[in-house]
């Protein structure tokens, strides 16, 4: 297990902050006070850098097959009207990631990225479906070497205060390498052709870049 780039200013944060602390507290009151701060602020640095975490994994690559773009729950399978970006139905598929999964985001097809672009917005709970829409978000229209388009949208929730999104327009990127970080509590949307197969169910619990979510005609 090694720590994102994007963690690295708040893994320095959490440890200054957590040594001055508790150097402060042992000098100034002592005691029980001293003891009780010093397991809260050290388990509260933890949490803050092992949400950062980057794990090792052998990530699929699989012709066809759509990869789980992130970590955690299939909250939302059903057609959709997408109107920012296809303009058109598509079936969504939403994944919600807590502030305990990992939440490094990964390309869910490989191709060429058509179109690529951030929007600022509100910090709604995640899983609400107004949070598609109406929260900061970027959003990723990938086509694949047969011509499908794949729209993939990273979602900032209600703790989530910045959404990192690396693709640009014109690459080519391959699947299950990264697209992005986002920061404390978040969901991914994907928006795929209708007549997608769809192999997940409401309910189940996804792995980025390994999970298969369906498959595409």
């Amino acid at each position: 297990m090694t720590l994102h780039k994007e963690g690295y200013k708040t893994a320095v944060i959490a440890i200054v902050a957590f040594v001055l602390i508790n150097v402060l507290s042992y000098n100034l009151v002592g005691g029980t006070v001293s003891h009780v701060l010093l397991f809260v602020t050290g388990i509260s640095a933890f949490m803050a850098i092992n949400f950062f975490r980057s794990p090792k994994r052998h990530f699929v690559v699989q012709d066809g097959a759509i990869i789980a773009p992130a970590d955690g729950k299939v909250v939302v399978i059903e057609e959709v009207f997408e109107p920012e970006v296809l303009k058109e139905k598509a079936l969504q598929v939403s994944i919600f990631m807590s502030p305990l999964n990992v939440h490094i985001n990964w390309y869910p097809v490989g191709g060429a990225i058509l179109f690529s672009t951030h929007q600022h917005g509100n910090h709604k709970r995640a899983y609400l479906p107004k949070s598609s829409t109406e929260n900061e978000r970027s959003s990723v229209l990938l086509e694949t070497a047969k011509g499908v388009k794949v729209l993939a949208r990273q979602v900032a929730g209600a703790m989530a205060r910045r959404v990192v999104c690396y693709a640009e327009e014109g690459e080519t990127v391959k699947q299950s390498s990264e697209m992005g970080f986002i920061k404390f509590g978040s969901r991914v949307d994907l928006y795929l052709p209708i007549g997608t197969q769809i192999d997940v169910k409401l309910g189940d619990k996804t792995t980025g870049g390994q999970s298969i979510i369906g498959w595409l005609k």
